[in-house]
């Protein structure tokens, strides 16, 4: 049985993985971390990771990038592996992520979706036919409108694994509006929709003469990514420092 500390366990997503861990063999929350600590949880919550006091094997992440610090101190200081899955993080907060892991394993994903990471894997093998033959890329991504971030995470993975694909020679493009010129042909258009509740929705758009590409995953329900962060947990209690994501865990 795996141990399991949820950050952020009073989130929408963090309640979503606490029913999904009462229902797995294999995985239990044993705490919680939340600044709200009154909640009625099934287990003990705590005001940060440092005050935490109940012994675990991994910390699943579902908070904000305003937590991160603290936590990731935290995480160095416990030697305690974590599932990060908090987008929005500053540069500064990836270049730390790294140092940490270096320490202990952390597994980072913008996207905790077996999907979109199989979605990853075919831009892999797409991109450098494509962008070879001159085909221009551009990223649509939905969310909800109490989404703080945008682009999204995920819009920014599939960015960054596009470019990675051809070599790097692309550069990204987020607002046209002062812009009266033609598109250069080395940008990746990344553009955000807020609305309603939709859960998250990424079109990849490739754009060529006489015929257009485009790759799209949908979520319907936050439980995908739920699904993903427990399979991750599960895959990475007792893993050696270093730096994993969900790739690795799908194989």
């Amino acid at each position: 049985m795996v141990r399991a500390i949820l950050h952020g366990c009073n989130g929408a997503m963090g309640q979503v993985i606490s029913q999904l861990a009462a229902e797995d063999p294999e995985l239990e929350i044993v705490a919680g971390v939340d600044l709200n600590t009154d909640a009625k949880n099934g287990y003990p919550v705590f005001a940060s990771l440092e005050a935490c006091s109940v012994e675990a094997d991994v910390v699943i992440d579902f908070s904000t990038a305003k937590a991160m610090d603290s936590l990731l101190e935290a995480l160095a200081a416990k030697k305690l592996p974590a599932v990060i899955c908090t987008t929005g993080l500053t540069p500064e907060q990836l270049q730390k992520v790294e140092e940490v892991s270096g320490q202990v394993a952390l597994l980072r994903s913008a996207n905790m979706s077996v999907g979109i990471n199989l979605v990853f894997k075919v831009l892999e093998m797409m991109t450098p036919i494509l962008a070879k033959e001159g085909f221009d890329i551009e990223i649509v991504e939905k969310h909800h409108h109490r989404k703080l971030d945008a682009p999204s995470g995920t819009a920014l993975a599939l960015a960054d694994v596009i470019n990675e694909a051809a070599g790097g020679v692309y550069h990204y493009k987020y607002d046209r509006t002062q812009d009266h010129q033609k598109r250069d042909p080395l940008e990746i258009g990344i553009q955000s929709v807020r609305g309603g509740t939709i859960v998250g929705d990424h079109d990849v758009i490739f754009a060529g003469t006489d015929e257009v590409i485009t790759l799209s995953h949908t979520a319907y329900s936050r439980a995908i990514f739920g699904k993903g962060a427990i399979v991750a947990a599960k895959y990475l209690a007792g893993k050696p420092a270093g730096l994993y994501n969900m790739r690795d865990v799908i194989g």
